[in-house]
């Protein structure tokens, strides 16, 4: 059995408040974009081990174990006793880029499980097993436009097409912490709400749906800013960071030129045209 899990976007995301447990609240909305990994799960003849994972594509740091599509498969078999499996992961969603690629796979993968072994788990029972392994990892179960607030973990659906708009996303060649995205971070309240900037128009959104992450990542990877630069310089209607950071998006009616895409991929190693609306 075969999924694609795709990426998702913020627009927007405003760190609200620090909480008495030491997280954040935030506000933004999670946008689902056709960039897509490969998963596919067999049931495997194998008996000494529960999961063999073969992993292509693009490199993951880590232990096979600690991958989350892993973890999906040993939070069910606690409960279920799945027979054992092997898994196909083809990684095509960049790493430490805030896509959430990770968690993608991870709740495709919980998706596939219940497909394939007929477990009946509804979207909402998919959610709660989704929200242990990632705060973002919930989104993907239902995979459509979402505001989410607390800890990202707190959903409400909106109605949101960027259909007809593509959307070009820019990875340099930097990795950003967590913990350095939040080192300058002064929780406030924005002056344009994300959940009301979000319904102006596209042309709109520059100057009032922001990233907070920008603030404290772009002057300490000042590439990640020249990119944001860069996009709008070439005709973006409205680029920002995505998540944490490193990768940037933008969103424009025009299609993006050969041209503009290999002087892009030169200077800031990886790009990923894709039409908005798809996943």
């Amino acid at each position: 059995m075969l999924a694609f899990p795709n990426i998702k976007i913020n627009l927007g995301l405003s760190i609200t408040e620090k909480r008495p447990d030491g997280y954040h609240n935030l506000e933004t909305v999670f946008y689902p974009v056709a960039l897509e990994d490969a998963l596919e799960i067999r049931t495997s003849s194998e008996t000494e081990k529960k999961i063999t994972l073969h992993q292509y594509g693009m490199e993951i740091a880590g232990n096979p174990e600690d991958n989350l599509v892993a973890k999906a498969y040993s939070l069910l078999d606690k409960e279920f006793h799945l027979p054992p499996v092997e898994i196909h992961l083809y990684k095509h969603i960049p790493s430490g880029a805030g896509l959430g690629g990770g968690s993608s796979d991870a709740a495709f993968m919980l998706k596939l499980l219940n497909d394939h072994f007929q477990l009946e788990l509804s979207e909402e029972q998919l959610e709660v097993y989704a929200a242990t392994l990632g705060a973002d990892c919930a989104f993907f179960i239902k995979n459509k436009p979402t505001y989410a607030e607390g800890i990202g973990n707190l959903f409400s659906p909106i109605e949101l097409s960027l259909s007809g708009y593509q959307i070009m996303i820019v990875k340099p060649n930097v990795f950003v912490s967590t913990r350095e995205a939040f080192s300058n971070i002064h929780p406030h309240r924005p002056e344009y709400p994300v959940k009301e900037a979000i319904l102006r128009p596209v042309a709109e959104w520059k100057d009032i749906l922001i990233n907070d992450f920008e603030a404290s990542v772009f002057p300490q990877h000042p590439v990640i800013g020249e990119i944001k630069r860069e996009l709008y310089h070439q005709g973006a209607i409205y680029a920002s960071m995505s998540g944490s950071g490193s990768s940037v998006f933008d969103s424009r009616r025009s299609t993006v030129t050969t041209q503009t895409q290999n002087k892009t991929r030169q200077n800031y190693y990886a790009i990923f045209p894709v039409y908005a609306g798809e996943a």
